[in-house]
Protein backbone atom coordinates (compact mmCIF):
# COMPACT_ATOMS: atom_id res chain seq x y z
CA UNK A 1 0.00 0.00 0.00
CA UNK A 2 1.39 3.65 -0.72
CA UNK A 3 2.34 6.00 1.76
CA UNK A 4 -0.68 8.35 0.37
CA UNK A 5 -3.34 5.44 0.66
CA UNK A 6 -1.98 4.83 4.29
CA UNK A 7 -2.83 8.71 5.11
CA UNK A 8 -5.57 8.41 3.05
CA UNK A 9 -6.88 5.27 4.76
CA UNK A 10 -6.00 7.10 8.53
CA UNK A 11 -8.14 9.94 7.73
CA UNK A 12 -11.12 8.01 6.61
CA UNK A 13 -10.99 6.03 9.91
CA UNK A 14 -10.71 9.28 11.75
CA UNK A 15 -13.79 11.07 10.23
CA UNK A 16 -15.69 7.17 10.28
CA UNK A 17 -14.49 7.08 14.41
CA UNK A 18 -15.67 11.14 14.88
CA UNK A 19 -18.70 10.31 12.90
CA UNK A 20 -19.85 6.81 15.40
CA UNK A 21 -19.01 9.03 18.51
CA UNK A 22 -21.32 11.65 17.54
CA UNK A 23 -24.13 9.85 16.87
CA UNK A 24 -23.38 7.77 19.46
CA UNK A 25 -23.71 10.79 22.11
CA UNK A 26 -26.90 12.02 20.19
CA UNK A 27 -28.26 8.29 20.35
CA UNK A 28 -27.49 8.07 23.91
CA UNK A 29 -28.52 11.59 24.74
CA UNK A 30 -31.85 11.31 23.11
CA UNK A 31 -32.93 8.11 24.52
CA UNK A 32 -32.88 10.10 28.37
CA UNK A 33 -34.84 13.05 26.66
CA UNK A 34 -38.21 13.71 28.29
CA UNK A 35 -38.84 15.62 24.62
CA UNK A 36 -41.43 17.04 23.28
CA UNK A 37 -44.90 15.45 24.38
CA UNK A 38 -45.63 13.19 21.83
CA UNK A 39 -49.43 11.73 20.86
CA UNK A 40 -47.07 8.17 19.39
CA UNK A 41 -45.69 6.41 22.39
CA UNK A 42 -42.23 5.69 22.08
CA UNK A 43 -41.55 8.05 18.97
CA UNK A 44 -38.16 9.51 18.94
CA UNK A 45 -36.43 12.20 16.93
CA UNK A 46 -33.90 10.10 15.51
CA UNK A 47 -31.04 12.53 15.31
CA UNK A 48 -28.26 9.97 15.67
CA UNK A 49 -29.44 9.19 11.89
CA UNK A 50 -27.79 12.47 10.71
CA UNK A 51 -24.51 11.08 11.26
CA UNK A 52 -25.47 7.58 9.48
CA UNK A 53 -27.21 10.00 6.47
CA UNK A 54 -23.93 11.91 6.59
CA UNK A 55 -21.81 9.00 6.25
CA UNK A 56 -23.29 7.48 3.51
CA UNK A 57 -22.99 10.45 1.21
CA UNK A 58 -19.36 10.96 2.29
CA UNK A 59 -17.91 7.20 2.21
CA UNK A 60 -20.54 5.04 1.19
CA UNK A 61 -22.52 1.80 2.16
CA UNK A 62 -20.29 -0.13 3.80
CA UNK A 63 -18.98 2.55 6.31
CA UNK A 64 -22.74 4.12 6.47
CA UNK A 65 -23.57 0.61 8.21
CA UNK A 66 -20.48 0.74 10.14
CA UNK A 67 -22.01 3.77 11.76
CA UNK A 68 -25.55 3.05 12.63
CA UNK A 69 -24.59 -0.29 14.09
CA UNK A 70 -21.71 0.69 16.22
CA UNK A 71 -23.70 4.02 17.49
CA UNK A 72 -26.42 1.76 18.17
CA UNK A 73 -24.14 -0.88 19.98
CA UNK A 74 -22.20 1.84 21.63
CA UNK A 75 -25.29 3.82 22.94
CA UNK A 76 -26.69 0.32 24.55
CA UNK A 77 -23.14 -0.12 25.88
CA UNK A 78 -22.89 3.22 27.70
CA UNK A 79 -26.84 3.41 28.67
CA UNK A 80 -26.69 -0.25 29.77
CA UNK A 81 -29.77 -1.03 27.89
CA UNK A 82 -29.48 -4.65 26.16
CA UNK A 83 -33.23 -5.55 26.55
CA UNK A 84 -35.87 -5.70 23.44
CA UNK A 85 -35.40 -2.25 23.22
CA UNK A 86 -31.86 -2.82 21.51
CA UNK A 87 -32.81 -5.42 19.77
CA UNK A 88 -35.81 -2.86 18.31
CA UNK A 89 -33.32 0.00 17.86
CA UNK A 90 -30.43 -1.90 15.83
CA UNK A 91 -33.81 -4.17 13.71
CA UNK A 92 -34.26 -0.54 12.83
CA UNK A 93 -31.02 0.99 12.59
CA UNK A 94 -30.11 -1.78 9.91
CA UNK A 95 -33.02 -1.97 7.91
CA UNK A 96 -33.11 1.66 7.75
CA UNK A 97 -29.15 2.29 6.55
CA UNK A 98 -29.83 -0.13 4.37
CA UNK A 99 -32.78 1.26 2.06
CA UNK A 100 -30.57 4.29 2.82
CA UNK A 101 -27.83 3.25 1.15
CA UNK A 102 -29.42 1.56 -1.74
CA UNK A 103 -31.03 5.02 -2.07
CA UNK A 104 -27.81 6.86 -1.74
CA UNK A 105 -26.67 4.66 -3.86
CA UNK A 106 -28.92 4.48 -7.05
CA UNK A 107 -31.29 7.24 -7.11
CA UNK A 108 -28.78 10.18 -5.52
CA UNK A 109 -29.55 12.74 -8.53
CA UNK A 110 -33.52 11.95 -8.04
CA UNK A 111 -33.80 12.33 -4.32
CA UNK A 112 -32.72 14.68 -1.74
CA UNK A 113 -31.66 13.58 1.53
CA UNK A 114 -35.00 14.98 2.71
CA UNK A 115 -36.52 12.29 0.91
CA UNK A 116 -33.91 9.60 1.92
CA UNK A 117 -33.85 10.72 5.36
CA UNK A 118 -37.84 10.33 5.35
CA UNK A 119 -37.86 6.72 4.11
CA UNK A 120 -34.88 6.12 6.38
CA UNK A 121 -37.44 7.17 8.90
CA UNK A 122 -40.42 5.20 7.59
CA UNK A 123 -38.08 1.89 7.37
CA UNK A 124 -36.68 2.32 10.92
CA UNK A 125 -40.67 1.97 12.50
CA UNK A 126 -40.80 -0.99 9.81
CA UNK A 127 -37.90 -2.85 10.74
CA UNK A 128 -38.64 -2.25 14.85
CA UNK A 129 -42.32 -3.33 14.34
CA UNK A 130 -40.74 -6.08 12.25
CA UNK A 131 -38.45 -7.38 16.05
CA UNK A 132 -41.12 -6.62 18.10
CA UNK A 133 -44.01 -8.81 15.75
CA UNK A 134 -40.96 -11.48 15.79
CA UNK A 135 -40.10 -11.98 19.24
CA UNK A 136 -43.75 -11.43 20.38
CA UNK A 137 -45.43 -13.38 17.80
CA UNK A 138 -47.94 -11.41 16.39
CA UNK A 139 -48.54 -8.86 13.94
CA UNK A 140 -50.23 -6.93 15.48
CA UNK A 141 -48.00 -4.32 16.10
CA UNK A 142 -48.06 -3.36 12.62
CA UNK A 143 -51.67 -1.37 13.27
CA UNK A 144 -49.51 0.88 14.79
CA UNK A 145 -47.80 1.78 11.85
CA UNK A 146 -49.65 4.43 10.88
CA UNK A 147 -49.13 6.89 14.14
CA UNK A 148 -45.43 6.09 13.44
CA UNK A 149 -45.76 7.33 9.97
CA UNK A 150 -46.99 10.65 11.12
CA UNK A 151 -44.30 11.26 13.25
CA UNK A 152 -41.90 9.39 10.88
CA UNK A 153 -42.26 12.15 7.83
CA UNK A 154 -41.32 15.30 10.26
CA UNK A 155 -38.77 13.96 11.73
CA UNK A 156 -37.50 12.46 8.72
CA UNK A 157 -37.32 16.13 7.18
CA UNK A 158 -35.73 17.65 10.16
CA UNK A 159 -33.07 14.84 10.08
CA UNK A 160 -32.76 15.16 5.91
CA UNK A 161 -32.07 19.35 6.55
CA UNK A 162 -29.62 18.36 9.27
CA UNK A 163 -27.64 16.27 7.17
CA UNK A 164 -27.95 18.76 4.04
CA UNK A 165 -26.67 21.89 6.67
CA UNK A 166 -23.58 19.64 7.93
CA UNK A 167 -22.23 18.24 4.57
CA UNK A 168 -22.75 21.91 3.52
CA UNK A 169 -20.57 22.95 6.10
CA UNK A 170 -18.14 20.04 5.70
CA UNK A 171 -18.26 20.71 2.17
CA UNK A 172 -16.79 24.55 2.75
CA UNK A 173 -14.23 23.30 5.21
CA UNK A 174 -12.62 19.99 5.08
CA UNK A 175 -11.47 17.26 2.11
CA UNK A 176 -12.51 14.04 2.43
CA UNK A 177 -11.48 12.47 -0.38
Amino acid sequence: MRRSNIFRLGYKIVYISILVSMATVVHSVERFLPFLPSPVPGAKLGLANIFTLVTLNLFGFIEGVYVALLRTFLAALITGNFSITFILSISGAVLSTVIMGLMVKFFKKYISNMGISIVGAIFHNIGQLLAASFFLNSFLFFSYLPYLLLFAIPTGIFVGLCTNFILRILDKNIQIN
